[in-house]
């Protein structure tokens, strides 16, 4: 909303200036966007006439002119000015702007004696650019008959003012207009609100339009007046014209200003129709379905059957509240009008002008919401300058209303307890009262504080909390006093043995993984080939119908994610991901469990291309290092396993069980021939999937003593059967080793000539180290004699020779 402030001080003066008023409203909820002077910066332009107006002699387009601005000589005779001008509407009897020699204008250029094709001429007439008024013109600025001559423009026209635009919130339509501000502003200084003096116009015909509701939901209120042989002619006096230019609407014509006038000064949108062009009547209806209307714009809008309109009996006028007809418009040629001015529903108004690719000032106030109490005043008051400016004669007004269907006043509840609760500010019980009186409602005192029914302007306040709003931002904000917030602080119950997510994502980030973040919503198809034994839960409206599966794995989005990186020249790849999967199970909470999952995946050349670094592609151990990476995480690497196992999405041959304390936690593996296939990998993929719950907690270090004594290292060669896991005699090696035993390592596996065919030496170097003496001989073979033993009981596992 752009508003000019001397406009809206003649509705309420506050003690402040400009700068401090567009500071007040801001900091009562009425965002300030701009603050612009009406008019350019000059000096020395004055009131002038013309008096005599001539041809140039040598100039077709030029008039050679002479300039009353009030000035005599001591004999008292009047002062002249020659004055050539080039405007085309430069007349004799003209009341013109005249700026004298001296006079500064916009841009500082300075008027000066001159000679235009030999004429001498001393100053020059202004037209609204020149003056830096942004209005769209031809010629020189013409000023209201008996305009006291010499006085100055600035004056005159009370140029020395700002236009202030306001950026008002949805709830805030009661300021769309010069009453609402000059109420806010009112309430904010404690002034009083003078509004203009509207008073019934005397009517002198008894011409009257029937009008007919039928949708009186959408427009619970119609008024309508007959003025007859108007002036659509009439000029619209400057003082007008630059009341609206200030609010950003530019002058049409007589009618159409003063309803625009109206509905900037009341807040109430009106409409003129010419009467002549209305067939029997009005009628207020919901538009039928591609019915056709051709706007005041020129374009012709097909309506939709949820558009309300005003019609007569046989055609559409003018969409209700947002934009009027081209057929039934006032022209320069109608002598009789009907005025409008009706209440429409805001849920009846909001997002049609959208519809039709509209925006209107009409729409924007009736969309947000209109005093439904106004109309009468507002049509008095359109009336009154109507008669005024255009003259005509006056019908009574015609009405038709819905009681039932026109707004209520909210009543609300205001606690004493709630208000100091919310502000953290105890306000007094006077201001409570004098606020909320001020700003229109009714208040009655409680026992628990008050309550207060809101002015029919004010239909945005209907609960409590937008009471205590009020209060506070009109007591204002920067008088509460800022107090630091009182809030009893608990230590987080922090575990030290809790594993972070985010330290296993910053390893994996280190090992030269890349996080992926892909959907839980998955293609069905793609998911039973790697989850073939679960049926996963559909959605029954997705996304898409390649994403209608709840995720039962996290491979489904990282083999797509690998697919992608490859079809765009990615040559290594290497992901991870922790995230939800989604398993169907009735014993579960709604029927699902959900499982936090981490799962990686790697593909392409093992490392970055290197002059001096064979490149090689990435196999079943690059990932199994990293993984192990991640489990050195819980400090409890042992506990974990890695089985031979069967997976569908896997290779068979290449899949790993991941198991702890006997229990399968993940998988790890090569994937299978087939699935690369069909999702269209590009050479061989590893990858694995873990429950985060296995690998979450991690074991507390205890302090130990340091040995001061040497560390033994004994390395063994051990033949087993090719179907025995290396892991296995190395976890036996550890149980049986005794304390002496601190590691056991495998760090070479042999096939070949000197062992049989289907086994395999296995090389381990064993750690054996004391912390109260140093080890002898003895010892030592003892500790591997025992090892040995208990590998070849368990295993049938022998010393090669």
């Amino acid at each position: 909303m752009k508003f000019s402030e001397s406009w809206l001080r003649e509705w309420v003066k506050p003690a402040i200036n400009s700068e401090e008023l567009a500071h007040q409203i801001t900091m009562a909820g009425l965002e300030v966007d701009e603050v612009a002077p009406v008019a350019g910066e000059f000096t020395g332009v004055k009131v002038g006439k013309v008096v005599e107006c001539g041809q140039h002699p040598d100039a077709d387009k030029l008039r050679v002119t002479k300039i009353d601005i009030g000035e005599v000589d001591l004999d008292g005779n009047k002062q002249l000015l020659d004055i050539v001008c080039g405007a085309s509407n430069c007349r004799l009897g003209l009341t013109v702007a005249v700026a004298t020699v001296g006079a500064v204008l916009p841009g500082d250029f300075k008027i000066k004696k001159a000679k235009l094709r030999g004429v001498p001429s001393h100053g020059m007439l202004c037209s609204f650019s020149e003056l830096g008024i942004d209005v769209e013109s031809e010629g020189i600025l013409e000023l209201p008959e008996g305009s006291t001559l010499g006085m100055d423009v600035r004056e005159l026209l009370e140029l020395n003012d700002v236009a202030i635009d306001v950026d008002l919130t949805a709830n805030r339509a009661d300021c769309f207009s010069i009453r609402g501000l000059a109420r806010e502003v009112g309430v904010l200084n404690r002034a009083d609100v003078v509004e203009p003096t509207i008073e019934a116009v005397a009517t002198s015909i008894e011409d009257t339009v029937s009008i007919e509701v039928k949708a009186t939901e959408a427009c619970p209120r119609y008024l309508g007046r007959v003025i007859k042989n108007v002036n659509t002619k009439a000029e619209t006096p400057i003082w007008m014209q630059e009341k609206l230019r200030r609010c950003g609407i530019r002058s049409i014509d007589a009618i159409v200003d003063i309803t625009n006038y109206v509905m900037l000064e009341q807040g109430q949108p009106m409409h003129a129709f010419d009467l002549a062009k209305i067939d029997g009547g009005i009628v207020v209806r919901m538009a039928e379905q591609d019915e056709k209307l051709t706007l005041l714009d020129g374009n012709e809008a097909k309506l939709n059957n949820n558009t309300l309109v005003i019609a007569d009996q046989n055609k559409a006028l003018a969409i209700a509240g947002i934009f009027g007809g081209k057929e039934s418009g006032v022209t320069t040629e109608t002598t009789d009008i009907m005025l409008e001015c009706a209440f429409f529903a805001p849920d009846h108004i909001r997002g049609r002008a959208r519809a039709y690719g509209l925006h209107t000032d009409s729409s924007l106030r009736f969309e947000r919401g209109v005093d439904s109490t106004l109309q009468a005043t507002a049509m008095e008051r359109a009336t009154q300058l109507l008669v005024e400016l255009c003259g005509g004669e006056v019908a009574p007004i015609s009405a038709a209303e819905s009681d039932a269907d026109l707004p209520t006043a909210n009543t609300v509840e205001l606690r004493r307890s709630k208000l100091d609760g919310l502000l953290g500010h105890h306000i007094p019980s006077t201001d409570v009262v004098e606020i909320l009186t001020r700003l229109g409602c009714s208040v009655e005192t409680t026992d628990t504080g008050w309550t207060a029914t809101s002015p029919s302007w004010r239909f945005d306040i209907a609960i409590e909390q937008d009471l205590i709003e009020e209060v506070g931002r009109i007591y204002g904000y920067n008088n509460i006093p800022n107090q630091a917030p009182v809030a009893a602080l608990n230590m987080n119950d922090h575990k030290e043995a809790n594993q972070p997510l985010k330290r296993v994502r910053d390893l994996l980030v280190d090992r030269g993984y890349h996080e992926a973040i892909t959907y839980s919503f998955v293609e069905p198809e793609q998911q039973k080939l790697i989850v073939p034994e679960i049926e996963p839960l559909i959605l029954p409206f997705p996304i898409s119908a390649d994403m209608s599966a709840m995720r039962l794995s996290l491979w489904t989005g990282l083999i797509n994610t690998v697919v992608h990186n490859q079809k765009r020249q990615q040559p290594r790849v290497r992901l991870f991901e922790s995230g939800l999967r989604f398993i169907p199970e009735e014993s579960a909470e709604n029927g699902m469990r959900q499982e936090m999952m981490l799962a990686g995946i790697i593909a392409g050349t093992r490392g970055e291309e290197h002059w001096d670094i064979a490149t090689n592609t990435v196999d079943f151990f690059d990932l199994k290092g990293d993984l192990e990476a991640v489990l050195e995480l819980t400090a409890n690497e042992l506990a974990y396993e890695f089985k031979a196992a069967k997976h569908p999405a896997l290779h068979p041959g290449q899949t790993a069980a991941i198991v702890v304390d006997g229990k399968e936690v993940g998988f790890i593996g090569t994937v299978h021939p087939e699935l690369e296939r069909k999702f269209g990998l590009n050479g061989r993929t590893i990858m694995f999937e873990i429950e985060w719950d296995a690998i979450n907690t991690r074991v507390i270090p205890e302090a130990a003593s340091v040995s001061k004594f040497p560390a033994n290292r004994r390395d063994i060669a051990i033949v087993a059967d090719e179907a025995i896991a290396s892991g296995d005699i190395v976890a036996e090696c550890l149980a049986s080793g005794g304390e002496l035993l601190t590691s056991a390592k495998l760090f070479d596996v042999y096939r070949g000539q000197g062992v049989e065919e289907g086994k395999k030496s296995l090389a381990i170097a064993l750690t054996l180290q004391s912390i109260e003496r140093t080890l002898e001989e003895a010892d030592i073979t003892s500790a591997v004699d025992a090892i040995v033993a208990a590998i070849g009981e368990k295993f049938s596992a022998t010393l090669r020779d």
